[in-house]
């Protein structure tokens, strides 16, 4: 029977294991490889109970909230009893609970008084995972065995002895062994300390006391989160969003989704959504998850931890099959992009239950691309980023933030020099793009734009980006942010590529993307001009776009505002916007 237990030292427990699971974070950032790992931040650790139940994750990546719990379980089904000192499990099968190949998952179970106590965790993006294309993230993948290496759940430590045919598996499998060796040995580093500060709060006090409190913070969490569910609006809402293509079939993917709250319980149904697609942007069903807990960690009090409690007030449903819920062996290496997109469907239908209170959708951040080839010395390279410090939406008192990374992301772009220090390539461009805004009374967050060209005689270059033909939405009356491009040599033949592509570029090419922009919230016909006149002096919005979205008069050569001749435009574009209304 647990014993009483109290609020002062559940609060002190609970900010020690986040304390260690952040420590496990600052590890991995500290002697990581890549640069998708330590600058991208494309990583996350936490902290599991003997049952497999999460305590503690570190301030990484939203999105992995739902997707450590399943790989676990994945080891623990695969293994049972077999769980030893010293062991070390990786797994990376997104159907066997892992999320997508890239993603390599370390556990480290942690032993007292040789009982199993609780497992220390670390999952990480590999820069290459092998597969048919460099990077890994291709989208015109057909099936999971084009993707890369399978690692089912599997022993990387046996007792403490490194599994040396795995480990030569993986060194010969991908293309920069350098890397992703180095990377992984970053995620052992890791979770050696997970299991060190963990077992310094056994010491501290005592095996029972912390299985007690263990229990206690997750029901704590539980309670927190179903009383915040409580407040927010009761009732059900719909809403669909789209995914342009696979990049293999050209028709829309559409992700629907009901959502419901009655009490403290939030249901979510993804009936009506599209079929699995052939490409691979397929989200395995752990991932989809994942981003509904993502997107109302977003609408709920922010202090309430993230753990296994918070997770037990939702229940999420697909249909096996549908896009959310592929079935094997559907490839889903660049699932990444349908992430944001669950996320932007779930925000569709809470701006309909919570008015005044979600912001407009975000651009860009479905923006994945990677470049890949050979030196003169037949040495492999590959750059691999996700490039999602993008544009925010509009808010309902604020304006879209610019370059900053989406709502349920903490990522990170990586700095110029680094790209150039280590890969042939060179970044002629990087900054805000002019007039990509979505209008609004609160205008979204401003396009970023990025030129690169390649140095190496040859490069592979492959593309993962998304809303050119379904734009990121405005909210009450906001207009939609302009549309994705990507460019092939943008300044002499501009050849514009699609959206989800694999090509052979040459020495001298350059490619360019321009991420969607911040869709807009409020009509932009109320926005404050002085806030327009702004947006043009600091070179964000031109005098021609903001005459003919804001109906705000400035002159081309002073910059100076002519009130009177915008509230003269502005009245005659009411008027025009009443009567197409009508």
């Amino acid at each position: 029977m647990a014993r009483a237990t109290d609020a002062v030292t559940r609060e002190i427990i609970k900010n020690a294991l986040m304390s260690a699971a952040d420590t496990m974070a600052l590890t991995v950032v500290r002697t990581a490889r890549s640069a998708v790992i330590k600058h991208g931040m494309d990583f996350s650790t936490s902290i599991f109970t003997a049952e497999g139940e999460q305590v503690a994750q570190g301030l990484t990546l939203p999105p992995h909230l739902g997707s450590m719990a399943p790989a676990l379980q994945g080891v623990m089904n695969a293994f049972g009893d077999d769980v030893q000192p010293e062991d070390v499990f990786a797994n990376n099968d997104p159907y066997e609970g892992g999320s997508h190949l890239p993603d390599i998952f370390l556990f480290k179970p942690i032993f007292v008084n040789e009982a199993l106590f609780g497992w220390s965790c670390c999952i990480g993006h590999q820069t290459d995972i092998g597969g048919r294309v460099a990077g890994g993230n291709a989208c015109d993948n057909t099936e999971i065995f084009q993707e890369g290496l399978i690692l089912p759940p599997l022993k990387l430590y046996d007792r403490g002895v490194l599994n040396q045919a795995v480990w030569r598996i993986l060194e010969k499998n991908v293309r920069v062994p350098e890397k992703v060796l180095g990377d992984v040995q970053a995620l052992l580093a890791a979770v050696r300390f997970g299991e060190r500060d963990l077992l310094r709060l056994v010491d501290e006090y005592g095996l029972e006391t912390m299985k007690d409190y263990m229990a206690d913070i997750l029901d704590s969490t539980e309670q927190l989160t179903r009383a915040e569910i409580s407040s927010l609006p009761q009732g059900e809402w719909e809403f669909t969003d789209y995914i342009d293509n696979d990049g293999i079939d050209p028709q829309p993917i559409a992700i629907h989704a009901k959502v419901k709250i009655a009490g403290d319980e939030v249901f979510v149904d993804f009936e009506g959504t599209s079929p699995q697609a052939k490409g691979s942007i397929n989200p395995n069903f752990a991932y989809t998850k994942s981003n509904v807990y993502a997107v109302f960690k977003c609408l709920i009090d922010p202090a309430i931890q993230s753990n296994s409690g918070f997770f037990r007030a939702f229940n999420i449903t697909a249909p096996e099959g549908c896009f959310v819920n592929p079935q094997h062996p559907a490839p889903v290496a660049a699932r990444g992009l349908a992430g944001f997109r669950i996320c932007h469907t779930l925000f569709g239908a809470m701006a309909q239950a919570m008015p005044g209170k979600v912001p407009a959708a975000w651009g860009g951040g479905e923006v994945g691309v990677s470049f890949g080839g050979y030196d003169q010395n037949r040495k492999a390279w590959v750059y691999l980023e996700f490039i999602n410090d993008g544009p925010r939406g509009g808010g309902p008192h604020i304006d879209g933030a610019d370059g900053l990374s989406c709502p349920v992301l903490n990522m990170a772009n990586t700095p110029i020099e680094s790209i150039e220090s280590e890969q042939p390539l060179l970044i002629e461009r990087f900054g805000l793009y002019p007039d990509t805004a979505g209008a609004g009374k609160y205008r979204g967050g401003l396009s970023l734009i990025r030129d690169f060209r390649v140095l190496a005689e040859e490069a592979t270059v492959q593309l993962r980006t998304d809303r050119t033909d379904f734009l990121p939405w405005g909210v009450e009356g906001g207009k939609p942010g302009t549309p994705t491009h990507n460019y092939l040599n943008p300044d002499t033949e501009l050849q514009e590529l699609p959206g989800k592509y694999l090509t052979t570029l040459k020495q001298g090419d350059v490619y360019r993307m321009i991420q969607a922009g911040g869709g807009g919230y409020g009509d932009p016909l109320d926005r404050d001009v002085y806030a327009v006149l702004d947006d043009v002096q600091q070179e964000k919005l031109t005098v021609d776009h903001v005459r003919r979205e804001y109906g705000v008069v400035i002159d081309a050569g002073s910059l100076e505002l002519d009130l009177m001749a915008t509230e003269k435009l502005r009245g005659e574009m009411r008027v025009l916007e009443g009567e197409t209304r009508s």
